[in-house]
């Protein structure tokens, strides 16, 4: 593939619209540029409804072929393009493709090859949506300033689909992309790695499709392996493996940490949104154009998180006889389907500080460390859904340090979040507060942080995290 590939009258196969849409984008963009295009997904067309809905409007410029595929669509077309869940090497549809020849991309590998942009790239195994959210909103604020001559565009992974903006985008303009481990398997394809590329960290995941730790770090590389010497790599200084990648760096590299005696003044909570932070500001420094400097940081300052990841939703003044008035936030933190993302909101506020709302559709998973961590440090815990009233039990059973005699099963949401405020608003010494050492007086934050999925109760994590953002406006 290069960016000659002629496209009109062609007859290009998308596979995987998606529920979400992510395949909107690219089908849409390549019926505008002419191209005969034919949608499959396993999924029906009653369960894609929305996704089919956004492409209306194109009428007979593209074709649908729902509910499976048929292995004659991959050997008769001129053009596939894969969503980038669609492990290639495991589908049997597209390896019938390869076999006959037919040349396989990706939407970011159409992008790439045509954008003329300056490209900031973010990578890592956690905290890289917000990584690439705290750049591109600093950057944005800090360009607010200048002469509308530069320009920035939010994409990859994360935002919406970047290819109906390439004729807006021009040499001088800023594309920051999050990329998963699955695109950088395609950009690879490309021999491309962008001009400022920022690595947060490395763990295990996604393990079923990259195999071991060592093939999942190759892909990941891919960020870094084809930069020229003019480019830049950030890398973690914190975490021990990431700072040992200097030797794949083709041109500058900087390292950022946590370590030391300042700490930034965010809204988002937790030592994992300072390093975040900090890798935004390190590629702030190394941009082809000026941005204000501090238009940039109250932009990162006062970022209050992604949706459903431990985002601030609201925040109230607590009136206190003979205080001055103490602040209580929200956040949600909806996504944390699994006990150890709930763990990091957990290390995220001090031992006593916050009341967690937990619980939910029960996976079968060990909770027992979660548990024994709430013991530990949270200021209350209220349970909710199927596996609500397990934990509640499990936190009593493991001795109570923090939480005094703020320990409750409420089952819904709507149960959950009066009893929250109402233990918040409470003086320390009350609702069991200890008050000793260097424990708040008084709860600063509700969380919603399940450690659960959402099935019981929600159609997905979104709607629990949108009920605990409408409630805590509606009773905060």
């Amino acid at each position: 593939m290069n960016s000659h590939f002629p496209l009109a009258d062609k007859r290009v196969l998308v596979m995987g619209l998606g529920r979400f849409g992510g395949g909107v984008g690219v089908s849409r963009w390549l019926a505008e540029q002419g191209a005969r295009v034919t949608v499959t997904d396993t999924a029906n067309a009653e369960q894609l409804a929305e996704s089919v809905q956004k492409l209306a409007d194109l009428g007979d410029r593209i074709t649908f072929k729902l509910g499976g595929h048929d292995l004659a669509d991959f050997t008769a077309c001129d053009l596939l393009i894969t969503n980038p869940a669609v492990d290639k090497a495991k589908s049997e549809f597209v390896q019938a493709a390869l076999r006959a020849g037919i040349p396989c991309t990706s939407e970011m590998n159409l992008f790439l090859e045509r954008c003329r942009g300056f490209t900031i790239g973010v990578t890592g195994s956690v905290g890289k949506s917000t990584t690439t959210t705290l750049i591109f909103e600093a950057i944005k604020a800090g360009l607010n300033v200048q002469p509308e001559s530069n320009r920035v565009f939010l994409g990859g992974n994360i935002g919406k689909s970047l290819l109906a903006e390439l004729p807006n985008i021009r040499p001088q303009d800023l594309i920051v992309l999050e990329l998963s481990s699955f695109m950088l398997e395609e950009t690879a394809h490309l021999q491309w790695s962008p001009n400022i590329a920022v690595v947060t960290n490395l763990f295990p995941n996604h393990l079923d499709r990259h195999h071991t730790m060592a093939e999942y770090a190759a892909i990941k590389q891919n960020i870094l392996k084809f930069q020229k010497p003019a480019d830049v790599a950030i890398l973690n200084n914190d975490h021990d493996l990431i700072s040992r990648w200097v030797h794949l760096a083709r041109g500058k590299v900087i390292k950022y940490t946590t370590r030391g005696p300042s700490t930034l003044n965010l809204l988002m909570p937790g030592e994992h949104n300072q390093s975040n932070a900090r890798a935004a500001l390190a590629a702030l420094d190394h941009l082809p154009v000026a941005v204000d400097r501090a238009a940039a940081m109250r932009a990162i300052e006062n970022f209050g998180g992604l949706a459903h990841r431990l985002q601030i939703v609201h925040a109230t003044q607590l009136a206190i006889p003979g205080e001055a008035p103490r602040t209580l936030r929200f956040y949600n933190d909806s996504k944390a389907t699994s006990p150890d993302a709930s763990i990091t909101a957990l290390k995220a506020f001090a031992p006593g500080a916050a009341i967690f709302i937990v619980g939910g559709y029960d996976k079968h998973i060990d909770l027992s460390a979660f548990e024994k961590l709430l013991a530990q440090r949270a200021g209350g815990v209220i349970g909710i859904g199927q596996t609500g009233q397990a934990m509640v039990d499990q936190v009593k059973t493991a001795g109570v340090q923090c939480a005094g005699a703020r320990i409750a099963y409420a089952q819904t949401l709507q149960q959950a979040m009066p009893l929250a405020v109402q233990w918040a608003r409470a003086v320390a010494g009350d609702a069991g507060s200890t008050g000793e050492g260097d424990r708040p007086a008084l709860i600063e934050a509700i969380v919603l942080s399940p450690a659960s999925a959402s099935w019981d109760q929600y159609p997905n994590y979104e709607a629990r995290g949108d009920l605990f953002a409408s409630l805590a406006r509606a009773g905060g």
